[in-house]
C-alpha cells in the first residue's frame, strides 16, 4: 500500500509539469507574459520546492513522514485550485510557488517511507516502479496537457490533479497505519534552514538578471550564503543536513553529484522543445504533446528495468550507460532548425529518454542503500533537492540565453531567429554538463558488496 500510493503521488507533481509546460504558450498570449516571466511559472515551483526539500526531510525523520507526506499531498490540491482560477499572471506565478510547498512535502518523504518499508535486496524494484511513475506522469502530461488546453483551456490542467491527490490522500488515512520517525527528538536546525532556503533564492534570481552586473553580483552572494551555510552545519549539534555524509561517504556524495549534473543538463528539454514546436515548428499544443511524450515512454518502461538490474548489477554501471545516452541525445538536439524533421526530434527524445531511464532508479538505489537508516528522510530529501536544484539550473541556463539572445520581449516571428539560436546554445550547454556528469557517475564506488549495510527501519508504530 505504500507502494501504491507513493506511485500515485509520484505521478501527479510530473503529471502537472509537464502538462504546464504545454500550456505556456496559451498562458502567455492570455497574461501577455514574455518569455522571462513565462520561464518563472515553471523556475518558481522549482525554487520554492527546493528551498523546502532538505528542512521538510528533517522534519519528516523528526514528526512523522506519514504526517508530512499527507499533510503535503493536501497543501498540493489545494493550490492547483488555486492555479486554476488565477486572474493573472502574478497570481499564478504566486500560487505555484505556494503550491511547490506541498510538492516538496510529497518528494522529501516518498522514496523515504519506501526505504523504511522494503528490505535493501528489494528497494531497486521499489524504485523503478516509483520512478516509472515519475515519467508515467511525464509521459501523459504532454498530451493530455496539450489535449485538454486545446479543449477546455490552460486551466483544466491545475484541476485534472485533484482527484488523484484525494485518492491518495484517502488510501493513506484508511490503509496506511503507523508512523516512521527514527529522529524523533532531535532539534530541528532553523537557523541552517533560513540560511539554506536565502541562498536559494540569492542565486537564483541573479541567474534571472543575467548577464548584467546586479546578476553576477547576486550570484557570488549566493555562492557565499553556501559556504556559510555549510560552515553552520558543520558546527552545529542537530544540523539540518549532516554535510559530514558528503564528506565521509563518496557513494552518497557523487550518486547526488551525479544527480545534480543530470538534472541540470535534462530538466528544461520539455520546455524547450514545447516553445520550440510551438513558435518554430508551426504546432499546436495537442501535436506538440505527442511529439514530446517519446522521451517520457522511454523513461518510464527502462526505469522499470534498470530498477531490477540495480538490484543485481553495481547501480553506477547503469546509470553511468544512461549518462553517456543522454549526452549524445543533447549534442543531436542543439542542431534543430526550422526544417528539421518532427521525426528526427522523436528519435533523439526516445534515446534522451533510454538514457535517463537507465540513469535514475540505479541512481536512487546507491543514495538510499548508503545511509543509516535514521537518515532516510535526510537523504531521501538530499536527493530531491539535487533534482530540484539541477532543475533550477536547468531552467536558469534557460532564462540566462534567453535574456542574452532574446531580451524581455514576446516570441514573434520577428524574432524567431534569435529565439532558434536561444535553443541551440542551451541544448549545447547541456550536452557540455552531461558529459562532465559521466566522470562523476563512474567514481561514486560500489554499494555491492560493502562489509555493512543499513538495517531495515522498524518505525515507531505497526506498518500495517
Amino acid at each position: 500500500m505504500a507502494l501504491f500510493v507513493a506511485t500515485i503521488s509520484a505521478f501527479v507533481t510530473p503529471f502537472l509539469g509537464s502538462s504546464v509546460n504545454v500550456a505556456l504558450p496559451s498562458i502567455g498570449r492570455e497574461f501577455h507574459m514574455d518569455a522571462v516571466s513565462l520561464s518563472w511559472i515553471s523556475v518558481i515551483y522549482l525554487l520554492t520546492a527546493a528551498i523546502f526539500l532538505v528542512p521538510v526531510g528533517k522534519l519528516a525523520d523528526i514528526y512523522g513522514r506519514k504526517r508530512i507526506w499527507l499533510f503535503g499531498i493536501t497543501f498540493y490540491c489545494v493550490f492547483s485550485v488555486l492555479c486554476a482560477v488565477a486572474p493573472s499572471g502574478t497570481w499564478l506565478i504566486v500560487a505555484r510557488g505556494l503550491q511547490a510547498i506541498g510538492g516538496s512535502l510529497i518528494y522529501g518523504t516518498g522514496t523515504a517511507i519506501l526505504t523504511s518499508v522494503f528490505p535493501r535486496e528489494e528497494r531497486g524494484k521499489a524504485f523503478g516502479v516509483n520512478v516509472a511513475a515519475v515519467y508515467a506522469g511525464l509521459s501523459v502530461g504532454p498530451f493530455l496537457g496539450g489535449l485538454l488546453t486545446a479543449q477546455w483551456g490552460w486551466r483544466s490542467i491545475f484541476l485534472a490533479t485533484v482527484p488523484l491527490g484525494l485518492l491518495a490522500i484517502g488510501l493513506i488515512l484508511w490503509k496506511l497505519p503507523g508512523e516512521w520517525a527514527e529522529a524523533r527528538g532531535e532539534r530541528f536546525d532553523l537557523v541552517g534552514s533560513a540560511i539554506y532556503g536565502l541562498a536559494l533564492v540569492v542565486l537564483m534570481y541573479g541567474a534571472s538578471l543575467l548577464p548584467d552586473l546586479p546578476g553576477l553580483g547576486l550570484i557570488a552572494a549566493g555562492a557565499v550564503a553556501l559556504v556559510v551555510f555549510v560552515r553552520w552545519e558543520l558546527r552545529t549539534a542537530a544540523p539540518v543536513l549532516d554535510v559530514r555524509l558528503f564528506r565521509g561517504n563518496p557513494v552518497f556524495a557523487f550518486s547526488n553529484l551525479a544527480a545534480l549534473i543530470n538534472y541540470s543538463a535534462n530538466s528544461a528539454v520539455t520546455f524547450l522543445l514545447s516553445l520550440y514546436l510551438q513558435y518554430v515548428q508551426g504546432l499546436d499544443p495537442s501535436q506538440a504533446g505527442l511529439v514530446l511524450v517519446a522521451q517520457p515512454v522511454m523513461m518510464t518502461v527502462l526505469s522499470l528495468l534498470a530498477g531490477r538490474l540495480s538490484d543485481r548489477v553495481e547501480p553506477r554501471l547503469v546509470a553511468s550507460a544512461g549518462m553517456v545516452l543522454s549526452a549524445v541525445a543533447l549534442f543531436l538536439l542543439s542542431t534543430a532548425g526550422e526544417a528539421t524533421p518532427l521525426a528526427f526530434v522523436a528519435a533523439v527524445l526516445a534515446v534522451l529518454g533510454t538514457g535517463f531511464g537507465l540513469f535514475s532508479s540505479p541512481n536512487t538505489n546507491a543514495v538510499m542503500s548508503s545511509v543509516e537508516p535514521r537518515y532516510y528522510g535526510v537523504a531521501s530529501g538530499t536527493l530531491g533537492t539535487m533534482r530540484l536544484t539541477g532543475q533550477m539550473i536547468s531552467m536558469g541556463v534557460v532564462m540566462t540565453v534567453f535574456s542574452i539572445y532574446v531580451g524581455r520581449a514576446q516570441v514573434v516571428t520577428a524574432n524567431h531567429d534569435a529565439f532558434l539560436a536561444a535553443v541551440r546554445t542551451a541544448f549545447l550547454v547541456f550536452g557540455l554538463l552531461c558529459s562532465g556528469g559521466i566522470l562523476a557517475s563512474l567514481v561514486r564506488g560500489k554499494v555491492r558488496g560493502e562489509a555493512t549495510e543499513p538495517a531495515r527501519a522498524g518505525g515507531t508504530g505497526s506498518r500495517g
